[in-house]
């Protein structure tokens, strides 16, 4: 924490995202002791943090898994089938939507959109896209992954 803290010396409340976002890239989420640390080193309140933690879907409260999988549920993607794209995706994974893997090797998420609505259905696994899919599609791109 020392060295992130150092980066935005002094803290300024406008800092507050960044600073979430580079705890959260150290620890894999936003451990409610961090933040309590934090908060006394920055006098940031928690309650502002938890704010913008819980506004903001990026920001997570509970440990994630190794790779994130983003099924997008946005209208286009509805259209074209992704709610089977979903529940292939939760078949293969062995967890729901929202849930993290008990070997945290996986997290799966739906999305109300992904912005790529010309590859319809889509999701993502980590920073990487996978459209026009079908359950064996989205299956076939999972396998890459475990």
């Amino acid at each position: 924490m020392d060295g992130i803290l150092e980066r935005f010396a002094p803290v300024r409340a406008d800092d507050l995202i960044p600073l979430l976002q580079q705890i959260q890239d150290e620890f894999g989420y936003l451990p409610a002791d961090v933040l309590k640390d934090v908060s006394r080193r920055t006098r940031i309140p928690t309650s502002r943090m938890y704010g913008v933690i819980t506004f903001y879907a990026q920001f997570s409260l509970t440990p994630k898994g190794r790779h994130t999988v983003r099924c997008c549920r946005g209208t286009a993607c509805h259209v074209r089938g992704s709610k089977a794209v979903r529940e292939a995706v939760a078949g293969v994974l062995g967890v729901g939507e929202g849930e993290t893997r008990e070997d945290r090797r996986f997290s799966f998420e739906s999305v109300a959109c992904l912005g790529t609505c010309f590859l319809a259905p889509v999701m993502m696994v980590n920073d990487q896209y996978y459209g026009l899919l079908t359950p064996e599609k989205a299956t076939s791109a999972l396998s890459t992954y475990t």
